[in-house]
């Protein structure tokens, strides 16, 4: 499972809020709450907001290994 707690503690220590987000950057209260509750993000909105945040990718999500994950 892909886990976006990172991106919560990133935010935390950027200059950047939930608000600037929305209404500065354009990212879609709807992302937010995709990011608070794990849910699948598109590589181009994690794309965003490494750019924004001047982060890596480690900096926005990790993979958490889950027993609810999808059999391959």
């Amino acid at each position: 499972m892909i886990n976006y707690t990172p991106f919560w503690e990133t935010l935390k220590n950027s200059q950047e809020t939930t608000y600037s987000l929305i209404n500065r950057h354009h990212i879609s209260s709807a992302t937010l709450d995709k990011l608070r509750k794990n849910k699948p993000m598109n590589t181009t909105t994690i794309n965003d907001l490494c750019r924004i945040l001047q982060c890596r990718i480690q900096d926005i999500a990790v993979y958490v290994p889950s027993e609810t994950d999808q059999p391959l």
